[in-house]
């Protein structure tokens, strides 16, 4: 398993120690999960904003369930 330092002052590294206690789990633990997951997440989000940009580039649209609606049915109601 690798290795990582990171430098914290001592009253970030009381408070994560904290942290890592309520939650139960070791304070690398702790960063592992918090950490990764922030990652994940700002990953998601810049993949949504590039995406949406594609979209709005290609010139997209959007339809109301109301166009759907008329589109799709038989009129047979």
């Amino acid at each position: 398993m690798a290795t990582i330092t990171v430098r914290v002052n001592d009253d970030e590294k009381a408070w994560l120690q904290y942290m890592a206690e309520f939650y139960g789990i070791s304070l690398s633990a702790l960063l592992v999960k918090y950490s990764i997951k922030d990652l994940e997440d700002e990953y998601d989000r810049q993949t949504a904003q590039v995406a949406h940009k594609k979209w709005l580039d290609d010139n997209q649209r959007t339809v109301s369930m109301g166009e759907i609606m008329r589109e799709f049915s038989s009129g047979d109601d």
